[in-house]
């Protein structure tokens, strides 16, 4: 047995019981309030792989089996008996379930919960809550290590800049997928007997077996519930207390602290939750984990926390426009990308965050998603393993990123456009990085050209002060220097500074809007009463993550003053 192998069978022994609790007495009783028993026959289909909102299903008595359908076979992944509950986290956060669930026994009885009802006791029924949301949030864990697992599967050429992008879009939203390589055995018995030629790659499989050729960001979240509707008719004006637009660390935070005090929460993510944190492989100087932690889990615990207090998320969904109608109810009204339909809002925080500068180097639009980066998690540290890689910045992401790979690449090449790393990076990392043996720091360089075929191969460095030039063999670069607020698609009655990033508090105290008010705004209230910035995307915040979290709860302290103020006028 290898050593990876092995790893994972101990982590499934220490697991177990996290994953499979035994409920006691009084937890059966406290669910058996919330549902309805139903008998269920050997067979019986429950629900099926891809479904969304399922109901929550205890077992009473027999037993169930639950399973993956792929390719004609089936692989039973857990056989639930009495006191045991189907389901994963699929169930808390309302995507589409990734196993179909039937009756094993000649008869079973279960108790059903629906899904809106179960994630409403979750928030408020402690005794239960923290066993079951332990539990759901195992078994995706345990799932994701399942090497025989498969969930929604992308078929693609090697290289392939539109498969990369659909497997990093699954990824960074945390949904069970494979990549499969068309020039692989199994990827070629896969075309054939999908008739799948090249021109319909990349393919996802959905749940059911079938392809879909091409597909789109916004097909894929679909079939991944990741695209959530938020009203049952989608021509329906959709009405909240609280719209986030971003879901980094303050949209996250926002969400938390929104919908756990009873706001009526829709967060808005154009791409998936976690921001320039969620991209970053590890943060260590984040209040409470001395060892550290990644982004992306850090990130997707909070998400997890928002939906556990209702808090509603669908990704991608792009704000478009911001606009007001100041009379009435819901006075702010958003058009998102795709959608027919205004979400209006009592109250707007604007929590985007920023976007990493792309270089200014030759060719290099021709490899973006095939060779440059903008995240360096374990998705993309598998691109350069073994070989040269080279990260461009002198911020902590870039520190963090170019530690974590040096974990496996033979070499690592940070780029400085300055002569120092003190001067924007914490002093704990810079030291580091300059003791890791296989890290070379390129002081007073710039990346001039990228060549290549249809992926990465080689980069030309510029030494600034004496002006040589060399090249370098690299299959990736990971960018990650500057940043650029998402501030274009705001109105101009939103007032930013010289650079794009939003002017909050006193700042914006003699605009024309505020000169009508009653009141002062609130220390993140932006230029228009009632909408408000918090993180990155804000004027004169500290760029790290700790700063843009507690910002997201300061934003929610200013929404409910402002909604106060409201109803007194």
């Amino acid at each position: 047995m290898r050593a990876s192998e092995e790893d994972d069978e101990q982590f499934y022994r220490d697991t177990e019981r996290i994953a499979f609790p035994a409920l006691s007495d009084e937890q059966l009783a406290t669910l058996d309030s919330l549902g309805t028993r139903r008998k269920v026959r050997r067979g019986e289909i429950i629900y099926k792989a891809g479904q969304r909102d399922v109901p929550f299903n205890l077992v009473l008595s027999g037993e169930l089996e639950v399973f993956e359908s792929r390719d004609g076979d089936e692989q039973i992944l857990a056989t639930p008996g009495p006191r045991d509950f189907v389901g994963d986290i699929a169930m808390l956060t309302g995507t589409a379930v990734v196993a179909t669930v039937r009756g094993k026994a000649e008869q079973s009885e279960i108790l059903q919960i629906p899904a809106p009802r179960l994630r409403r006791a979750l928030g408020e029924i402690p005794s239960v809550s923290e066993t079951i949301v332990r539990a759901l949030i195992m078994r995706r864990k345990r799932l994701q290590r399942d090497r025989e697992f498969t969930g929604l599967r992308i078929l693609a050429e090697a290289d392939s800049r539109e498969g990369h992008q659909l497997d990093d879009f699954l990824d960074k939203n945390h949904y069970p997928h494979r990549l499969v390589d068309t020039t692989s055995e199994y990827g070629q018995t896969l075309a054939q007997r999908l008739n799948l030629v090249s021109k319909d790659l990349p393919a996802l499989i959905t749940p059911s077996g079938m392809p879909l050729r091409r597909p789109s960001l916004r097909e894929v979240a679909k079939v991944a519930g990741l695209l959530q509707p938020l009203t049952e008719n989608e021509e329906e004006e959709i009405r909240c207390d609280v719209a986030i637009v971003g879901a980094g660390p303050a949209g996250l935070a926002a969400a938390v602290y929104a919908a756990s005090e009873g706001l009526n929460t829709v967060v808005l993510e154009s791409y998936a939750p976690g921001g320039q944190a969620g991209a970053s492989s590890l943060i260590e100087n984040f209040f409470g984990f001395p060892t550290g932690i990644g982004g992306g889990d850090l990130t997707h615990r909070a998400q997890l926390q928002a939906y556990r207090f209702g808090a509603k998320f669908t990704t991608p969904s792009q704000a478009l426009s911001l606009g007001h109608a100041p009379d009435g109810d819901y006075p702010h009204f958003l058009h998102i990308e795709g959608c027919n339909a205004e979400l209006r809002a009592n109250a707007v925080i604007i929590a985007t965050g920023a976007d990493y500068r792309r270089l200014d180097a030759q060719g290099r639009e021709e490899f973006e998603g095939s060779g440059v980066y903008y995240a360096a998690t374990a998705l993309e540290g598998q691109l350069c393993h073994g070989s040269t890689a080279i990260v461009a910045g002198a911020g902590n992401s870039a520190g963090q990123a170019a530690m974590f790979i040096s974990e496996g690449a033979q070499k690592v090449l940070l780029v400085v456009r300055g002569n120092s790393l003190t001067k924007s990076m914490s002093s704990y990392l810079s030291r580091r990085i300059e003791a890791q043996k296989n890290i070379q720091i390129l002081y007073e360089t710039e990346i001039k050209r990228m060549s290549g075929r249809r992926k990465l191969e080689s980069v030309e460095l510029e030494n600034t002060c004496t002006g040589e030039r060399q090249t370098v063999a690299t299959p990736a670069v990971f960018s990650m220097i500057g940043a650029l607020p998402c501030t274009n698609w705001l109105p101009h009655e939103i007032e930013r500074d010289a650079k794009g990033f939003i002017l909050t508090g006193a700042a914006v105290a003699q605009s024309s809007a505020w000169q009508k008010m009653r009141r002062a705004p609130g220390p993140l209230e932006t230029s228009r009463p009632g909408v408000f910035a918090a993180g990155d995307v804000r004027s004169g915040s500290v760029k790290r993550c700790a700063a843009a979290v507690g910002e997201g709860g300061m934003a929610v302290a200013d929404v409910h003053r402002a909604l106060a103020s409201f109803r007194t006028r």
